[in-house]
């Protein structure tokens, strides 16, 4: 295989790596910096800020190990150049047990369910068993762990395939990955449930964690769309991922986007039928003042605008197209999440502040820094994969 990446750039320059990794470092500390200072000054503004800057970036990382999971359970050929690039986004998960620490902290400033009185209200009462910040905290830190323990096991068994070229590991990735998507599935939905459903704990839907998981899922595809061009400009993968790759990033980039849309007018849908009032009020909170524009900028730019756009075939092998498309829809993702939770906090409209803008950085940044470590004189892609010569030949029928 070493013909291979010695046509391409495999291996990332010692400057190039420098150079991205400091870029990285100064805006984490430049944005924590900042978000210190919001801790001090608006502790409330900062903690619901800082958990849809956790949330955009966590449920990416979940959509990451979900599709490094299906590659594996598929014996997917076509995706193994850019899978190393899907392993290294899921690696950063364990990080995630310290970027918790502050939601934990602000259990009291964001869930009604934790402020005083709230156990006053029947609702919340009879679900006081379960939401309690002691409860919550060890669900939380549980399923980060089960999520940490699958992305550690399968980014180690395909760095060591790089050394040794064996089948064992696509093996065992192939094994641990078929209890690990139900595990993911089920461990996720719990944490969409935790960490924004019960924000308003009067409300319910069976259906919002796959709400949650889908729009996870497509914010990961816009992202390693956007990756795999950002190191294509720079002269890396430039042969080994090509625009027949492109094209299959495309075609799942559109499924996600129509698969969120059915699942988002579904939930919608179920809601307006039934017309409970305990089913309702999430939905109303979010139809007034300027979230009612929202609303349709969700309808139009998360759905219709994007599906027309990437609806034809030359539109998902056009790499401009493609990529203004995946940063459209990173963009959407962002807006999907400021739109679930910070209602709560401003209920008559929205109302953007610097400390959201500066949570997402922080966040950000800080997954970045992981993600990025892992090419550190290692490869772009898994060399040692048997279906590596098979990807490279990829074509579309």
């Amino acid at each position: 295989m070493a013909h291979t990446y010695e046509k391409d750039s495999y291996f990332l320059t010692p400057e190039t790596w420098t150079r991205v990794r400091n870029s990285l470092a100064f805006v984490a500390l430049a944005s924590w910096a900042a978000l210190a200072a919001g801790y001090a000054l608006e502790r409330e503004q900062f903690h619901f800020s800082y958990l849809t800057g956790f949330m955009f970036s966590t449920t990416m990382t979940l959509g990451a190990l979900f599709y490094v999971m299906v590659q594996h359970l598929t014996g997917s050929a076509w995706s193994v150049t850019v899978r190393r690039l899907m392993e290294s986004m899921m690696r950063v998960i364990p990080l995630g047990l310290i970027l918790f620490i502050p939601v934990i902290l602000g259990i009291s400033y964001t869930f009604r369910w934790a402020h005083a009185g709230a156990a006053a209200e029947p609702a919340i009462r009879e679900k006081a068993g379960y939401l309690n910040p002691e409860w919550f905290t060890i669900r939380g830190v549980l399923v980060l762990i089960i999520w940490s323990l699958f992305a550690i096991a399968l980014f180690r068994w395909s760095r060591s395939q790089d050394d040794t070229g064996s089948l064992t590991y696509t093996r065992r990735a192939s094994k641990l990955s078929a209890p690990g998507v139900l595990v993911l599935f089920l461990s996720a939905s719990l944490a969409s449930f935790d960490w924004v459903m019960s924000l308003d704990a009067r409300w319910y839907s069976t259906m919002f964690g796959v709400y949650t998981l889908a729009g996870g899922a497509l914010g990961f595809m816009a992202l390693l769309i956007i990756v795999c061009m950002a190191l294509r400009g720079a002269g890396y993968l430039v042969n080994a991922v090509n625009e027949e790759h492109y094209h299959d990033l495309g075609k799942w980039l559109f499924t996600l986007i129509v698969f969120w849309a059915y699942i988002a007018f579904s939930q919608y849908m179920l809601i307006w039928y039934g017309n409970l009032p305990e089913e309702t009020l999430w939905f109303k909170a979010r139809l007034e003042g300027s979230w009612k524009a929202l609303f349709f900028v969700l309808i139009f730019g998360h759905f219709f605008v994007p599906f027309f756009g990437l609806l034809p075939r030359a539109s998902k092998r056009n790499l401009k197209v493609l990529g203004f498309f995946a940063g459209w829809m990173l963009v959407m993702h962002y807006v999907d999440i400021y739109w679930q939770i910070m209602p709560v906090l401003h209920r008559g409209g929205a109302s953007f502040h610097w400390l959201d803008a500066a949570a997402i950085f922080a966040v950000g940044s800080a997954y970045g820094l992981v993600f990025w470590s892992a090419f550190k004189r290692k490869p772009l892609v898994p060399v040692g994969d048997p279906r590596l010569d098979q990807c490279l030949a990829f074509h579309n029928a």
